[in-house]
């Protein structure tokens, strides 16, 4: 299922200063050691800083096994990352009144089982909620429909009382995407391409998994053993398969490009997506029933509160962008490498553009 905002433009990037040059010839070798370390496949970047993308490039190969060469319009999946673009809509549709994130679910979604109907929304964003999850280890409860694994995570107790403790859970964000959908009158996916596709100018995002036939779409990858292979087997790189159903695509179904995902992030910072008070809102962490700050604010995992807020969307192991308001810096980094992590060094490359900010 393809959902373009827009037709597919040529890409093309403002002139960048003479003075950014240094810090992007930085990236670009910092980024390939890393690849050729990490055995990545394919890799998109793209560098925001001070209200304009500085860099926007595509490394290796989208499929390997063809020699199919990974570019800026390859589509990659944002995977958990999706749900920061969650709390934007949430966000966005509390800003104009049509929601109150302290409200429970239970004002918006009438058939919750009684045990969740004081779920707090915003504590279904930050995942202190305390419901059971609707996925386990083999992905949707049971093993079955949708409608099945629904079934079987609303007969299951609650886990902790709301608020209590952070767990991670893609059952809140199952509800997030009702919440949305009634709130806002249209179908979860129809609601992000109309309030921030569009406006980002995102012309090549779209939903979907490993089973949809997408245009453009890398081939996902991993270096581990498949399970029947003996135990000290070398690694190997091989096929990496995922599911996300549409009842889950609230937590995990973009598919994307980081230009896509660097003019949203730029529309999110200082553009129209947000204004400043529901975006700071959105990025303050919760807080738990004994007043600690939890690891998540509205969609957005906190890397760091102050000084030098860093607020992230991770997914999937291989998918990331850190933002860095208090910098004006922000660092899209896409791979088809599940283990690739690149969380993990995306600060070293935010440090070449603007250093840390510290205390005095």
């Amino acid at each position: 299922m393809l959902i373009s905002a827009l037709p597919l433009p040529a890409l093309s990037l403002p002139a960048v200063s003479a003075s950014q040059e240094p810090a992007n010839d930085q990236t670009r070798r910092l980024v390939r050691q890393i690849m050729l370390e990490q055995r990545i496949p394919g890799l998109q970047i793209a560098v925001v800083k001070e209200g304009q993308i500085v860099l926007s490039e595509a490394y290796g190969l989208a499929n390997v096994e063809n020699g199919v060469p990974a570019s800026r319009d390859t589509r990659f999946p944002l995977n958990s990352a999706t749900k920061a673009f969650t709390g934007v809509a949430v966000a966005q549709l509390a800003q104009q009144g049509r929601l109150d994130l302290d409200a429970p679910a239970s004002r918006y979604l009438d058939d919750l089982p009684a045990a969740w109907r004081q779920v707090r929304v915003r504590q279904l964003l930050a995942h202190t909620s305390g419901l059971p999850d609707i996925l386990d280890a083999n992905g949707l409860l049971g093993g079955g429909s949708e409608a099945q694994a629904w079934a079987a995570v609303t007969a299951r107790p609650v886990e902790a009382a709301p608020g209590q403790r952070f767990a991670y859970n893609q059952t809140n964000y199952v509800l997030l995407a009702r919440i949305i959908a009634r709130q806002s009158g249209m179908p979860y996916e129809r609601f992000l391409a109309t309030s921030q596709f569009s406006s980002a100018r995102m012309a090549r995002t779209t939903f979907g998994d490993s089973y949809d036939l997408i245009p453009q779409m890398a081939t996902m990858y991993s270096l581990a053993p498949r399970a029947t292979d003996a135990a000290d087997a070398p690694a190997r790189l091989s096929h990496w398969f995922y599911d996300m159903p549409p009842s889950l695509w609230a937590g995990g179904g973009i598919l994307t490009t980081a230009d896509d995902t660097a003019r949203w992030l730029l529309a999110v910072m200082d553009g129209p997506l947000l204004q400043a008070s529901a975006r700071q809102r959105m990025w303050t962490p919760e807080r738990l029933a004994d007043g600690r700050a939890g690891p998540w604010a509205g969609g957005w995992p906190v890397l760091r509160a102050a000084p030098d807020l860093q607020v992230a969307g991770i997914g999937g192991a291989r998918s990331a962008f850190l933002v860095y308001p208090e910098r004006g810096v922000a660092v899209v980094v896409l791979t088809n490498l599940v283990g690739a992590n690149p969380q993990q060094f995306i600060p070293r490359i935010a440090d070449l553009y603007a250093p840390a900010v510290t205390v005095p």
